[in-house]
């Protein structure tokens, strides 16, 4: 059974990335990044990649996440503490949703793995 399955399926996560956009957009420290964003549009962009990723079709993952943040990186408007507050916001999600500890570990450990992909190291 893939982790896609595992969760739920597109229910979960549709509901995962609109709690987790709820609790972005209430940090002070990440709603700055998103202020000029088409919202409806990033949330489905969302939807579609953690979808993608979770059913293990993670090829091209570190490439896209490289591509999305390039732009904040350049503009040194991304780091540590943005990357640690967006996990940390995932994982409440995630416990909020009541997944399961060792699912929240192997999507917690895959956000991980994205870090210097995201920050343009």
């Amino acid at each position: 059974m893939s982790l896609y399955e595992a969760i739920g399926g597109a229910d979960a996560i549709d509901a995962a990335v609109d709690r987790f956009y709820d609790k972005v957009l209430g940090d002070p420290l990440l709603a700055p990044m998103f202020r000029s964003m088409d919202m409806a549009a990033q949330r489905r962009k969302q939807k579609l990649f953690f979808a993608t990723v979770f059913k293990g079709e993670a090829a091209g993952a570190d490439a896209y996440m490289r591509s999305a943040h390039k732009r904040l990186v350049a503009e040194g408007r991304i780091g540590d503490a943005h990357f640690n507050a967006v996990a940390l916001h995932l994982e409440a999600t995630l416990e909020d949703l009541k997944v399961p500890a060792e699912l929240i570990g192997q999507i917690m450990r895959a956000a991980a793995g994205l870090r210097n992909a995201v920050l343009g190291r």
